[in-house]
């Protein structure tokens, strides 16, 4: 008989419930080469529920720094495990 894997009772699988949350992330980077912010931690926005919600977060931080050639923001995905 083999072993049975974390998510397995007993011969039937339990079914994992997911959902994804989304971040904004993003900042001010020393440089065009867009490796090192300058403050060293990223600037964190969330979690929001939607993709939608971020990026109308992600637009509102895009068009406050345009000017700033080194500032960049990303959407970033969150997945979820929830218990049953």
């Amino acid at each position: 008989m083999g072993r049975r894997g974390p998510n397995e009772a007993r011969g039937a699988f339990r079914t994992m419930m997911t959902k994804e949350r989304f971040w904004v992330v993003g900042g001010e980077y020393s440089c065009l080469a867009f490796k090192t912010l300058k403050n060293g931690a990223p600037e964190v926005m969330g979690p929001f529920e939607t993709r939608d919600e971020a990026k109308d977060a992600w637009r509102r931080i895009s068009d406050r720094t345009r000017s700033c050639a080194t500032a960049r923001y990303a959407i970033a995905t969150e997945q979820l495990v929830l218990p049953n």
